[in-house]
């Protein structure tokens, strides 16, 4: 049984620190979720153990990327993604030569890059704007700094490897500063920033699994507005939007949403 009062005080804590509302999450889920990992620290109280991990930078860092799920990888869910290659962007490309692509909660930043190395193939030469955003600042950092392992690429075809990534110290891969310069990196808050508008492409893929169901429409509807009229939303794969007729939009295919045109 959760202590109700030792609930508040850790969600207190924790907004006024981070700007992180759990009030917007699911609650059982999150309990359960840092529950866990506070009794595996030896603490039963939620309030104690942000305490405790608020103590140490490195330590809060590792306790943020956990409490916002920070697990990505390069074209995640490959069948989901060639279809931005063959059906998606060609359309867009119809209507905006310079395409405006917004990835929001880009973790690590393997989504962002993937689209850059993808916008690079279709439109050599061409510039367009890649957004790149998250909560989480050491997660921002990590993605500014483009450094992976051999598992987070695994999706990446070998010539794709070769092309966009160095490789470095400790077997590592580093990306190109070629790809790096095409993303724009920001701190930002989806449950609580304004959003910026006219974007051709917003993807919000594997966030959005905790958050209550009256957040997730809130944040759907702020992402229509921020679209152009033909602009797309492509979420994650478990994430299919129930109800998206009722927030304006229409279905381009599954997972890709698509804000009419007049």
């Amino acid at each position: 049984m959760v202590d109700e009062r030792d609930w508040s005080e850790f969600k207190r804590k924790l907004k006024a620190k981070t700007e992180i509302d759990l009030d917007l999450y699911k609650a059982p889920q999150m309990q359960r979720r840092i529950g866990n990992l506070a009794q595996r620290n030896g603490y039963t109280s939620y309030a104690a153990y942000f305490d405790h991990v608020s103590q140490d930078k490195d330590d809060f860092a590792s306790f943020i990327e956990y409490l916002t799920i920070n697990v990505s990888e390069f074209f995640r869910t490959p069948d989901k993604f060639s279809k931005l290659e063959t059906d998606v962007i060609p359309d867009l490309l119809t209507r905006s030569p310079k395409l405006n692509i917004w990835s929001a909660g880009c973790s690590i930043g393997a989504e962002p890059y993937s689209l850059a190395m993808i916008m690079k193939e279709m439109t050599p030469g061409k510039q367009h704007r890649i957004l790149a955003t998250d909560l989480d600042i050491e997660i921002l950092a990590k993605a500014r700094q483009g450094v992976y392992t051999d598992n987070e690429l695994k999706a990446i075809s070998a010539a794709r490897k070769a092309k966009y990534f160095d490789t470095v110290d400790g077997g590592k891969f580093a990306v190109k500063q070629e790809i790096k310069n095409c993303i724009e990196f920001k701190r930002h808050n989806l449950l609580k920033d304004s959003f910026e508008t006219g974007f051709d492409l917003i993807l919000c893929r594997n966030v959005v699994i905790y958050f209550t169901e009256e957040a997730k429409d809130q944040l759907y509807a702020n992402f229509f507005r921020a679209l152009k009229p033909g602009g797309v939303l492509f979420v994650g794969a478990t994430e299919a939007i129930l109800n998206f007729r009722k927030l304006g939009y229409t279905s381009f295919q599954p997972f890709f949403y698509q804000k009419p045109l007049p």
